[in-house]
């Protein structure tokens, strides 16, 4: 069942008020009794422009601090690239009442016109010392470049961008501050780009004034190639940038001095996977989440467990350190050699909760039958732990079947995300955020954000048998079922195109 449209406002640059009036109850029909749950939609595409396709919202990241979650989102996604401009739903009460608008001055689209033709790719912080949320994008425009959008009301309202880089290309942007206290660094952030112009050379450039200035790219020591970083800060001040490399793995690089320099990358794991059937757009990047100690937990999808790489699990590594990181774990939300197929995952950690008592929550999209063809359903999923990853939750459905025909297309095939979020605020209650769509109607797509529950989930709502994968290894020498990524090849492209008959735009 679809909420309700009700809250529609014409004008692009209208912040909505979404209630718990504008709640939908799951059909049975539509989720698993043992899922039965509360939709909320989080916002909505207003825009009519030419070019893109409405009514679609796509790739959602999130962050919370207290009880305030901010999310960022595509709207109006363009089939080249990027979206009409990009959009946010905030909640100040964890959870009971969303408002939600468009970014100004970022794009023509958008309120107060911007620019830029498009945006794309954005990711959301906060700093607690200037007490400023910040959404980082990537504007599209003479260059694809990587801007800063700052809020200093707890994003209700948001400021014209800030730019961090004008003159190269960039992809795959993330955003991090440091919130500790004690840092040394307490109150910088730190953006990660890459440059698919130079091979997808990475790039990270830090602020020490919430967001108003931004100091000259920096590599890392080695000239380091990847796509896909998520950068997390250490309690100490560490920051560790974590990202899909070019010799089929993850990698991670460091600052331990305040972003004045970056270290060379090491090696992680290797991250074999699968290529999902049916024409999805499915990058297979990493997320990351820290945890109230200070551990750094990296997941990507990744068939190391699969005979013959036939399907991907979402899989994660830890570090307290940066350094050292520890063998690959499987997360158990369906048993090895299912044929479920998951991939686009977001995780997040509750920061009040640690080590072996941590509580995490993976939200993902999957396919129930891996070998689908042409004819796949696509589902979101979602999977909680309370004891540091020792047992998962089965797999729940969280949202109800699409059909890919009814997502958006892209150069690089049908699009949902190439990331989505998780978020937990200090309620400690689980938000998964996601794009559900359903059946197109009368010319027009209809795609847009949610989450589940009333107020979130408590690990208490979740009734699935609890999952081990203590004892399982990896299969020894497995390898992707697909070409390796290349250096260029912007967003995992099908292995049919060759990066060379790309357009410039054709890469978010």
């Amino acid at each position: 069942m679809k909420s309700s449209h009700s809250l529609r406002d014409s004008s692009p640059g209208a912040t909505l008020l979404t209630l718990l009036l504008g709640l939908a109850f799951a059909a049975s029909s539509a989720l698993p009794s043992q899922a039965q749950s509360v939709f909320r939609q989080l916002s909505h595409d207003t825009f009519n422009n030419q070019g893109s396709q409405h009514e679609t919202e796509v790739e959602p990241s999130g962050f919370s601090y207290n009880a305030v979650i901010v999310t960022a989102f595509q709207v109006g996604r363009f089939y080249g690239g990027g979206g009409s401009d990009v959009g946010f739903a905030t909640t100040q009460n964890a959870g009971i009442a969303w408002s939600n608008g468009y970014l100004p001055g970022l794009t023509q689209w958008g309120p107060g016109g911007g620019p830029n033709s498009a945006a794309s790719d954005p990711v959301v912080a906060y700093d607690a010392k200037h007490g400023v949320w910040m959404i980082s994008t990537l504007p599209i425009g003479n260059y694809d470049t990587v801007a800063v959008s700052r809020s200093l009301d707890n994003g209700h309202s948001w400021q014209n961008p800030v730019y961090v880089i004008q003159n190269q290309d960039a992809d795959k942007d993330w955003i991090v501050c440091d919130n500790s206290s004690t840092s040394p660094y307490y109150g910088n952030c730190y953006v990660e780009w890459d440059n698919p112009d130079v091979g997808d050379l990475l790039y990270m450039s830090t602020s020490t004034d919430g967001g108003l200035t931004w100091s000259a790219p920096q590599t890392t020591q080695a000239g380091d190639y990847g796509i896909g970083g998520v950068p997390q800060v250490f309690p100490n001040g560490n920051v560790v940038v974590p990202f899909a490399d070019f010799e089929g793995g993850m990698s991670a690089f460091m600052s331990t001095n305040g972003g004045q320099s970056w270290t060379a990358a090491r090696s992680i794991a290797s991250a074999p996977s699968h290529y999902e059937a049916g024409g999805l757009r499915s990058a297979g990047l990493p997320s990351s989440a820290i945890d109230g100690a200070g551990t750094v937990y990296l997941s990507w999808p990744d068939c190391s467990f699969e005979s013959g790489c036939t399907a991907n699990d979402i899989v994660y590594s830890s570090t307290t350190d940066g350094i050292h990181w520890t063998s690959k774990i499987r997360i158990p939300m369906d048993p090895i050699g299912s044929g479920v197929d998951h991939f686009i995952n977001g995780m997040g950690i509750d920061r009040r909760t640690s080590g072996s008592t941590a509580h995490m929550a993976m939200t993902y999209y999957y396919y129930p039958v891996s070998n689908c063809s042409n004819n796949c359903q696509l589902y979101a999923g979602l999977t909680m732990t309370q004891d540091g990853g020792q047992t998962w939750t089965r797999a729940r459905q969280v949202s109800g079947a699409m059909q890919l025909s009814w997502l958006p297309n892209t150069f690089s095939g049908y699009m949902v995300a190439d990331y989505v979020a998780t978020v937990i605020p200090d309620t400690g209650r689980v938000f998964p955020i996601y794009a559900w769509a359903f059946a197109p109607s009368n010319g027009l797509f209809h795609e847009a954000m949610y989450t589940n529950g009333l107020a979130g989930y408590m690990f208490s709502d979740m009734h699935e048998p609890l999952m081990s994968s203590a004892g399982e290894h990896p299969i020894p020498g497995i390898q992707s079922d697909h070409p390796p990524r290349m250096r260029g090849q912007l967003d995992n492209i099908p292995p049919n195109r060759d990066p060379d008959s790309l357009s410039p735009n054709e890469k978010y």
